[in-house]
This record gives structure tokens, sequence and C-alpha cells, in this order.
């Protein structure tokens, strides 16, 4: 005969012990029913990083928004707004500005890359020792002006940041600073498509002269040391919400400069996440998590040297980082339980 009470119950038994294993999953994924927004900024070497952290974030149960490209003003006005969550694209002390009005609203978290960040304006390195072409100031000179000047108005055209960009403030602030308004003409168009217009300038013999910074395909192709030369500054300039930073602008070990330590007058630059203040107060899981994720620098240089031969479309990126967490397994597994015991 068959016993319906023990079946009844060994059911409910059953049924408990599939809710008690559904809770311990959830429970084991903090992101489990959670969106997350995230953004990326326009300059495209920032965007394997953002891949990464997306995929990461993944791994904790979260789904994430393909990330929303912005320029700088409209992406802190939104992650300060809470429109966005976060990105991982914060240059700092570059991006301080961007972040005066928003205290209680948004902040900095961890490290994408600690102190690595450099900048700074390079020209060629045969027209450099042939001129002995030193400093940034020494193109208050029209003589040396005009061997950068293919358009005969007297300006080195020196490729520059377009709007949007925070080093386009610093370059403008420089720019007077150091006596160069009558002297050089920052180009401010898109900055991928004026630096190859730049390289092809250089493989027909002729001058150039660009800011840059790292990591950045840039000095993949144009290998300070060999092919250019970064410039130094006599006295370092910043703008005032970075004038704290001025002493921090001689750089040790800066390879292609002329002296050591190098005065690049830039800061060395943190690059952090930034994410609304709400969200992380809501998920201390990805708040943990972006506190202990890192992203090597060369691993960085190395994916951007790939996008600019060619493999920069979104499966490339795709591609590019699930190898990289592949290769970076255990380390990978490790962020992610820091992230998910943060939870609990």
């Amino acid at each position: 005969m068959i016993n319906y009470r023990f079946l009844l119950g060994a059911g409910v038994a059953l049924a408990t012990a599939a809710m008690s294993m559904g809770l311990a999953a959830a429970q084991g994924l903090p992101g489990e029913g959670k969106t997350v927004k995230m953004a990326q900024p326009t300059w495209d070497t920032e965007w394997f990083q953002a891949q990464i952290y997306r995929k990461v974030l993944e791994k904790l149960g979260y789904s994430v928004e393909a990330p929303t490209t912005l320029d700088n003003p409209p992406f802190y006005q939104a992650v300060g707004q809470g429109d966005l969550d976060f990105w991982a694209s914060g240059w700092f002390p570059l991006h301080s500005s961007y972040m005066k009005d928003l205290e209680g609203k948004a902040s900095t978290v961890g490290y994408v890359a600690k102190g690595g960040a450099l900048q700074g304006y390079l020209i060629d390195k045969k027209t450099a020792e042939a001129h002995n072409i030193k400093t940034i100031e020494d193109f208050q000179k029209p003589e040396i002006a005009k061997l950068f000047d293919s358009n005969g108005d007297g300006k080195a055209e020196m490729v520059a940041c377009p709007p949007g960009w925070g080093c386009e403030l610093t370059i403008n602030h420089q720019m007077k600073a150091y006596g160069l308004t009558d002297t050089v003409e920052p180009l401010q168009a898109a900055y991928a498509a004026s630096m190859a217009d730049a390289i092809s300038k250089y493989e027909q013999g002729k001058p150039i002269f660009f800011y840059t910074w790292t990591p950045n395909w840039t000095v993949g192709m144009l290998k300070p040391g060999e092919d250019v030369v970064w410039l130094q500054v006599t006295k370092p300039e910043l703008p005032d919400d970075q004038k704290e930073m001025e002493d921090q602008t001689s750089i040790p070990g800066v390879k292609g400069c002329a002296d050591d330590p190098c005065k690049l007058g830039w800061p060395a630059n943190d690059i952090q996440v930034v994410a609304n203040d709400k969200f992380l107060e809501e998920n201390p899981a990805a708040r943990k998590l972006f506190e202990v994720m890192s992203i090597p620098l060369e691993d960085i240089f190395a994916q951007n040297a790939l996008m600019y031969k060619g493999k920069d479309k979104p499966a490339d990126l795709e591609q590019q980082a699930d190898e990289w967490l592949e290769n970076h397994k255990s380390e990978v597994d490790g962020w992610v339980k820091e992230a998910e015991a943060a939870a609990k």
C-alpha cells in the first residue's frame, strides 16, 4: 500500500531542500537580479579595461549593460545623478575638477593602475637632436615652431586633446603659462586620426609634435628613446585644481627623457573606478571588487597595440578580455571570492 503521507512529507522535504539550495546559490551570487549601468570614455585605449570589469562583475551575478560611451563632463554628471553606476576610467589628479561637486554623490574606489599613467609632450628624436630641442619652452622660438608648421601660418602643429577630455583643460592652461599661444597650434580633432597622421608624417621623415599619455598605443608605435623624446618643462604650471601636484611632476626612470628624474610638467596619474555612492552602499560586493581589482599597465599596452593593428572591433575586445581573464584565472577567482565575502 502506498504511503501517501510519507510521499507528501518527502516531497515537502525535497522542496524545502531545493529552496534552501536556491537560497544558498542566490547568496553565493550577490549581484543576482541586479542590473549595472556602466560607462566607458570616448578614448578607446580604456575599452579593454571596461570589458574586463564588466565580465568580472558578471561573475558575481550582476547583469551589466553594454558600456555607454561618454566624454568626461556628461559621465561625471550622470554618475553623480545616479543615471550611471560607474566607470573604470577616472584619471586623478587630471579629473579632480569633475569631482568637486560630487561629494556625497560619487567616489573613487580602488586602482585600475596606480601611479603609472604618464602624460606629456613629445617630438621626434631626429629633430630634437638636430636642433637641440629639450623643453616645451623651446617652442617660444619662431625658428623652432616653423619646423613643425605644415600650413605656413608660423605655428607648430601639436596633436592635442579633443574638447571634453580632461587633458584639454591642462593643455590650454599650459599653452598660456609657457607663452606658446603665438607659436603653437593645438590640434583638437579626433585624437586617433590626428595621431595616425602624425605617424604617417614621421614615416616620411617629417618632424612631429604631440601630447600623449600612458598606457596608450602611441608609445608602442613611436618608442620613447628610439623614435621620439619627451620634452621637459623649466617650471611646472598646472591649473588651480592641480596646483598642489606641481611638486610631483618630476618623474624618475622615464625612458626617452634627457634627464632623470624627467621634468614632464604633469604628475603621474592613478587610474581609478568612479562610482555612484548609492550604488556602492547597496552593493558591497561590487565595492570590494573595485577595491581589489587591478590590471597591469604592460597588459594594457599590449592590448592597445593590437587595437592599433586593426583588432579593435567589439568581437576583438570581447576575445581579448576573455583571454586576459583566462590567463589570470586564479587572481580573478580570488577577487570574486573576496567580493562574495563582503556581501555576507
